[in-house]
């Protein structure tokens, strides 16, 4: 049984439970394969045995580490393997890959480019590009700008898809799961971006909660209680939102409290379909965004799990650089249940 936060183990549990009852084990890459945390994750990952990690390093270096950490790593490839950078690099099928997806950035100078198609996190994404692994996460030891790049320069969006945004899946000590975004994307949404953020927010908690989303765009004003730009830039997106989608559960501009709260909901607003009781929260720009989860997290006792990242082609997730080893095993998971689910909504603006 994995290590977590006591609010997020009955979610690791059903996570684990459903991905078992999958056609075959997906195989989601770690790409720092030789980060310690990432080491920890892929033995306890593979010995509960619902996904396949797969270590992206080299193979005698991962042995060695994990022997210097007391960790038993399986020889079944089945149970856990290792991608070895120069063998990707060197494989032309993943080489012709990422040439071929580097090519398309053109402000890229050839310098670039011979530093990417050795670098592991776009090995690891050629990797997933290919199919040769349902997911990956990274960012232990990696920028979130380069996890980004690699996403987007290798995996690519999903058809549809115009806008790269994040989430977190909060967990909160009573065992509620809440969506959050954008928490580490988009800095200044627009409208458009607003309902696509919201969209993509709803379909990642949708899949990894098995509920239906209840969807509050935020603002510090609630049904018009103020009046500016800002503000106006939530309503229209909710507009949107309905326009693309009738059926989806979704108010704006909505207070946190008005969202969140049963009670002030029922005074603020009455006749909102979703006031008091959204269960996805939609935060109007990513300082509040980012701000609003971490102190859910440090103050609130929340289990941050995240940032999902949204509107790939493929389930390629960022780590804080602050994480631990329960944390990489838990986005792995959440990674592996994603791969089983589908593809992503098309955009609320096509």
């Amino acid at each position: 049984m994995l290590t977590a936060p006591p609010p997020a183990e009955t979610l690791i549990t059903t996570w684990s439970e459903r991905l078992r009852t999958a056609p075959r084990k997906p195989r989601i890459a770690l790409a720092e394969g030789t980060d310690p945390r990432a080491l920890w994750a892929a033995a306890h990952l593979a010995e509960q045995g619902a996904v396949t990690p797969v270590l992206t390093g080299t193979p005698t270096r991962i042995r060695e580490l994990a022997a210097d950490l007391d960790l038993k790593l399986p020889e079944d490839p089945d149970a856990l393997d290792v991608l070895d950078p120069a063998r990707l690099a060197a494989d032309p099928r993943c080489a012709d890959a990422l040439a071929e997806a580097l090519e398309a950035r053109r402000r890229l100078t050839s310098h670039d480019r011979r530093e990417l198609a050795a670098d592991p996190l776009f090995l690891t994404a050629t990797a997933l590009r290919l199919g040769d692994v349902d997911g990956c996460v990274a960012g232990s030891n990696r920028p979130t700008a380069d996890v980004l790049r690699a996403g987007l320069y290798v995996v690519g969006l999903a058809p549809g898809i115009r806008t790269l945004s994040s989430s977190f899946l909060m967990v909160l000590p009573d065992g509620r799961a809440l969506g959050y975004g954008d928490c580490a994307v988009v800095v200044d949404p627009t409208s458009a971006e607003l309902a696509d953020i919201a969209r993509a927010t709803a379909t990642t908690y949708e899949q990894l909660t098995d509920d239906r989303p209840r969807l509050a765009l935020l603002s510090f004003s609630t049904k018009g209680s103020a009046q500016h730009p800002q503000v106006d830039r939530v309503r229209d997106a909710v507009r949107l939102l309905r326009a693309a989608d009738p059926g989806l559960e979704v108010d704006g501009d909505l207070q946190y409290d008005a969202a969140a709260v049963p009670a002030i909901g029922r005074a603020k607003a009455p006749a909102s379909p979703v006031a008091g009781q959204a269960n996805t929260f939609i935060f109007p720009g990513l300082a509040a965004g980012n701000i609003g989860y971490k102190i859910a997290q440090r103050l609130g006792g929340a289990t941050a799990i995240g940032p999902l990242l949204q509107g790939l082609a493929a389930p390629l997730h960022d780590l804080s650089r602050g994480c631990s080893g329960p944390d990489i095993a838990a986005l792995a998971l959440a990674t592996a249940v994603q791969s089983t689910a589908g593809r992503p909504l098309p955009s609320a603006h096509d």
